[in-house]
């Protein structure tokens, strides 16, 4: 008998990442046994649509599904939803339900991802005051908006941005509580965050920068937001959008090294041999950038995903791949390439005006960041010559009339 037939791989987590590695498990060829455990009750679904297209009612469930009901059956995939890992027996190589089931790993994949940061202010326990990690956390969103209805969105990060458009589109009142000066500080440069904040204003967004929150007042519900200046501003449900924590405990619980994520390595794999980790909650090194990053994106996650099914199988890994990211807002696609590292020249592509441009990061005549607003040619110019590493000037880049598909070839 083949001995990969009497092997099991076992992942905890069943969202995006989970459900991508039992995908490719199968796909690369792998025979053995495979338990996904999940503590949602729903198949593995895509969370980008979370903030748009399922808020507006565009998307069913069964659209955002990774995967059809039948393929799980089809490929021999042992489901278990709605459960809970409890704990992993690294000695018996088990992980343990909440149910006291156990079940036997050779390969134990954790995609536990991350869960939705609160804040230390009175208020955040009314049940109008939601976040948005999961469907069920959507659904709830999704009750809360409609015309005249007054959603306060606190954090001006990715998430906030994204449902602030999809309220607006929905006919709500929408004020943005950001404590930096300006939105998506840590992540975007300066002229992106200037045009993301006209044009949502156009759109109709209030935003306050540099607010202080001091609580959430009211009865039985979330009333108003106290700011640090007095201000109180009327609400009817609160949006909390303030980063994510990786969930990382059943990995500290059994010793697995751990700092802001578990740390794994160029293959995913954990300071335990029989023990991978993947998406959210993974910290590796990246070839690109002689760093340990964490990535909270769905490209990573899939490259992980392919990574690890990879090791599993015995299959060659691809070479690691430029970051990448991206973010819909209105009738806007935000791409993003690569991390802003050791940057010491920006230039500007077109002109934000048009709706249309892009910004170029440089480190010593590399291009190592490309932010492009409805631009995919830049976008994917630029990411070529991320990967490449091709000297440019940033003269070209910024001239028009040259094709950049022509300097990333």
């Amino acid at each position: 008998m083949n001995q990969q037939n009497r092997e099991r791989v076992v992942v905890i987590g069943a969202g995006h990442g989970g459900g991508l590695t039992v995908a490719f498990l199968r796909q690369f060829g792998y025979t053995g046994e495979i338990t996904l455990i999940g503590e949602e009750t729903v198949l593995p679904y895509q969370r980008p649509p979370l903030s748009k297209a399922w808020l507006k009612g565009e998307v069913s469930k069964e659209g955002l599904a990774l995967r059809p009901p039948a393929f799980y059956v089809e490929q021999n995939i042992d489901l278990h939803l709605g459960v809970r890992a409890e704990r992993i027996d690294v000695e018996a190589r088990h992980a343990v339900l909440t149910s006291g089931q156990e079940i036997p790993y050779d390969h134990l994949v954790l995609a536990t991802g991350a869960h939705a940061r609160t804040l230390p202010i009175p208020g955040v326990q009314f049940t109008n005051v939601m976040t948005l990690r999961t469907l069920v956390d959507a659904e709830h969103i999704r009750g809360a908006l409609g015309p005249g209805k007054k959603l306060v969105i606190i954090g001006g990060g990715y998430v906030g941005l994204e449902c602030a458009a999809t309220a607006r589109a929905l006919g709500a009142e929408v004020t943005v509580l950001e404590r930096a000066s300006r939105l998506l500080e840590r992540v975007a440069s300066a002229p992106v965050s200037a045009f993301l904040q006209d044009f949502h204003e156009g759109k109709g967004v209030a935003f306050r920068f540099n607010a202080g929150i001091e609580a959430i007042l009211g009865n039985t519900q979330a009333e108003s937001v106290l700011l640090s200046d007095g201000t109180q501003l009327s609400c009817d449900a609160v949006l909390v959008g303030v980063g994510a924590i990786p969930t990382a405990s059943m990995a500290q619980a059994i010793g697995l090294r751990c700092d802001d994520g578990i740390l794994v390595d160029a293959d995913c794999r954990t300071s335990d041999p029989h023990i991978f980790a993947i998406g959210d909650v993974a910290k590796r090194p990246h070839p690109l950038y002689e760093r340990e990053l964490r990535l909270e994106s769905v490209p990573s996650c899939m490259e992980q995903a392919k990574r690890v099914a990879s090791c599993i199988t015995g299959r060659e890994p691809a070479a690691a791949e430029v970051p990448w990211f991206w973010s819909d807002q209105y009738d806007l696609k935000l791409q993003i390439a690569g991390l802003p590292f050791d940057v010491d020249e920006t230039v500007v592509r077109g002109h934000p005006e048009d709706a249309k441009f892009a910004v170029f990061h440089l480190c010593a005549g590399h291009v190592v960041t490309v932010e492009a607003i409805n631009a995919p040619p830049e976008f994917f110019a630029g990411k070529k010559l991320i990967g490449s590493r091709k000297a440019v000037s940033s003269e070209k880049l910024k001239d028009l009339t040259i094709s950049l598909a022509d300097l990333a070839a």
